[in-house]
């Protein structure tokens, strides 16, 4: 290349990279302006704005919507805070909280805090009522009082934000809170009450959701292996040579802690089913497992393929969509391969779900399974050996991928299954301790 030529091609890539600065700067003047010494951002929030966050609308009436305020306009005093419409984006600036908050976005938080509106679920003649603030909070603490039209009047007994009403017939209700000291009531709501289950995922589902943080996990995470009390001298508790026979994998929850991925995978592990969360044991909480996230992107990310499961301790179908609803809700971030298991055992013989009889165990397993379906996975049931033959009717299930504990040499249960967990006391390097072996007769 000509050397004048060469020059004269560096000083434009030269000029152009000037041109990108000065523009930039130019854009970003008010926040530089913003913080040079004696700079303060001006205060501004024009009357009628103001006069929004108030409650009012311009022909004075109040807003349909709690939390609806001003769509045009400004977000606090920096216009620059604010994404289109949106009027809260002045909380993801990152010196938002560095700074003293204007009149205009102590109204707007104090608002929204104050601003309460209804979530209303119904699976089968019943309704759930959760209570929430303008930022999408369950409101906890309140003994919240909720007014059912032609039906009388429901207490928050336990504060938790949530009301649980059941019995109810089918069709259209109008839900009225009380009022509450400090909050703004949301207007009354029509909501309906379906007559069916549907075995239709809840979509709010996260709202129920909680974290062992928020529970006493000793009482309430008590499921037992009831495989353990039907194994004998013959289980083999070392990784198997399959051939084409079978896939081999592991399944996991907290109990096995951290796990090294990649070392597992090289040891010759091809899947895992990963508990997603389970079902309190005392209060029936649905709990995510605390070790779900972590397990579920380092399989992925080691090249495993992944299923889940959920521990059950539901006692009716409406609780098993529930269930499944919030396996599928954990499940929507990854790639999930492998069946969503509902994992049906024991809790100790104190569990709400241990006395229960074959029907309706078998119910709850059928709504667990189609709710799973009807959202595009694939649903199995997990059990032992004496749990398929004594609780419950294997033969309703059978649409459904099963998947058999059964620790010894070879099963001699009689019924088909496609995944097998023969032994619980596995070791497999990169796993602290023992860990639960399984055959995979199916490929994904």
């Amino acid at each position: 290349m000509d050397s004048r030529i060469k020059r004269r091609a560096i000083l434009i890539s030269i000029a152009m990279i000037l041109l990108v600065v000065v523009v930039a700067a130019l854009g970003n003047f008010s926040r530089i302006k913003r913080r040079l010494p004696g700079e303060e951002a001006k205060e501004e929030a024009p009357s009628e704005i103001d006069a929004l966050v108030e409650g009012d609308t311009e022909d004075g009436e109040a807003e349909d919507e709690p939390g609806n305020y001003a769509k045009e306009g400004f977000a606090g005093s920096d216009p620059s805070l604010q994404t289109g419409d949106d009027l809260r984006a002045f909380l993801r600036d990152e010196t938002f909280f560095d700074r003293e908050l204007t009149s205009y976005e102590k109204k707007l938080l104090e608002a929204n805090e104050k601003s309460l509106y209804f979530v209303t679920t119904s699976v089968e003649q019943d309704l759930r009522i959760q209570i929430l603030d303008g930022s999408g909070a369950v409101v906890t603490g309140v003994p919240f009082v909720i007014n059912l039209k032609d039906r009388g009047s429901y207490k928050d007994q336990d504060k938790d934000g949530v009301i649980y009403i059941s019995g109810l017939s089918a069709g259209e209700y109008e839900v009225t809170l009380t009022e509450a000291s400090d909050y703004e009531v949301p207007k009354p709501t029509l909501v309906s009450v379906k007559d069916k289950v549907e075995y239709t995922a809840i979509p709010d589902i996260t709202l129920l959701m909680k974290t062992e943080a928020e529970i006493i996990a000793e009482e309430e995470d008590t499921e037992q292996k009831d495989a353990l009390e039907d194994a004998d001298d013959t289980e083999i508790v070392d990784m198997r040579e399959l051939g084409e026979e079978g896939q081999m994998g592991i399944d996991v929850s907290k109990w096995n802690g951290s796990i090294d991925w990649d070392r597992v995978r090289n040891a010759g592990i091809t899947y895992a089913i990963i508990r997603c969360g389970y079902r309190g044991s005392s209060t029936g909480a649905l709990v995510e497992d605390p070790y779900f996230r972590e397990n579920m992107q380092g399989a992925l990310n080691a090249g495993l393929k992944v299923g889940v499961y959920f521990f059950t301790q539901a006692t009716n179908e409406v609780e098993a969509v529930e269930e499944a609803s919030m396996a599928i809700a954990l499940c929507r971030d990854y790639r999930v391969t492998y069946p969503i298991f509902i994992d049906t055992e024991g809790a100790g013989g104190n569990g709400r779900a241990d006395g229960l009889d074959m029907e309706t165990r078998t119910k709850v397993c059928q709504a667990f399974c189609q709710t799973v379906e009807d959202a595009g996975y694939t649903g199995g049931i997990y059990g032992s050996r004496n749990w398929f033959r004594t609780r419950l009717r294997m033969d309703m299930l059978q649409d459904h991928i099963i998947w058999l504990a059964e620790y010894r040499e070879s099963p001699v249960y009689a019924g088909n299954y496609h995944f097998w967990q023969y032994t619980s006391s596995g070791s497999v390097d990169g796993i602290e301790g023992r860990v639960d072996l399984d055959i995979s007769y199916l490929a994904y």
